[in-house]
């Protein structure tokens, strides 16, 4: 599938940020497309590191915005990939919406973020605003929770499930996106997020499996 393929499905400033870097949607993406990214569906994406997860998480959340839907969360377990993306999206869409990265304070409700549409944080952040009752939360149209299968992580999974269903219940019509190259039980996980599962073997480069022994790798067939 090409990016001109979904030219007339995208708004016109979103196709010409990503018709700068991108011709061809990679396989993980076109499946996406095809399961609904484009019609607000939830969404469950495993697939290898590089495959091009990131990007569906992308076009959902600036859709979202552009489109006047409602604000973006994108969620991440550490503070360090927090303020990567939140880089990664303002080198990519400053003047086009506002993007605010929230990482700090617990004891904050960050009252400023009202003003942003697309906020980056950390799970154990979000937790704290939605504890403050942030108002703005009402307004969130579409997440994307990176690294998702931290949900069976001993000290992260029951925070980021308990915000996962907050956030569903103060919005029924949220769209949600899970993004992981390791999920265990990925039908399992659907299932309890109602989402699509998106799953693809591809990457940009074959990984093969050897075994080291003085000097000499021997490739496993």
């Amino acid at each position: 599938m090409q990016l001109q393929d979904i030219k007339t499905k995208i708004p016109e400033d979103l196709f010409n940020v990503l018709n700068k870097d991108i011709i061809e949607l990679r396989p993980s993406q076109e499946k996406a497309i095809k399961a609904g990214l484009l019609e607000y569906k939830n969404l469950l994406v495993c697939t290898p590191t590089a495959s091009g997860k990131t990007l569906i998480g992308e076009i959902a959340l600036i859709k979202s915005i552009m489109e006047s839907k409602g604000k973006g969360l994108y969620i991440v377990p550490l503070r360090a990939l927090a303020t990567e993306k939140f880089k990664d999206f303002k080198k990519r869409y400053e003047g086009l919406i506002r993007i605010a990265l929230s990482i700090g304070d617990m004891d904050s409700a960050d009252s400023y973020l009202a003003n942003y549409d697309l906020i980056i944080c950390t799970s154990e952040k979000l937790d704290s605003l939605i504890r403050h009752n942030s108002p703005w939360l009402n307004y969130v149209k579409t997440i994307v929770v990176d690294e998702i299968h931290l949900l069976n992580d001993i000290s992260r999974g029951p925070t980021l499930e308990i915000i996962l269903t907050i956030l569903k219940d103060i919005n029924p019509t949220l769209q949600v996106i899970g993004l992981s190259a390791t999920i265990g039980n990925p039908e399992e996980l659907s299932s309890w997020l109602k989402a699509e599962l998106i799953k693809d073997k591809w990457r940009p480069v074959v990984l093969k499996k050897g075994v080291y022994l003085d000097g000499n790798i021997e490739f496993l067939e």
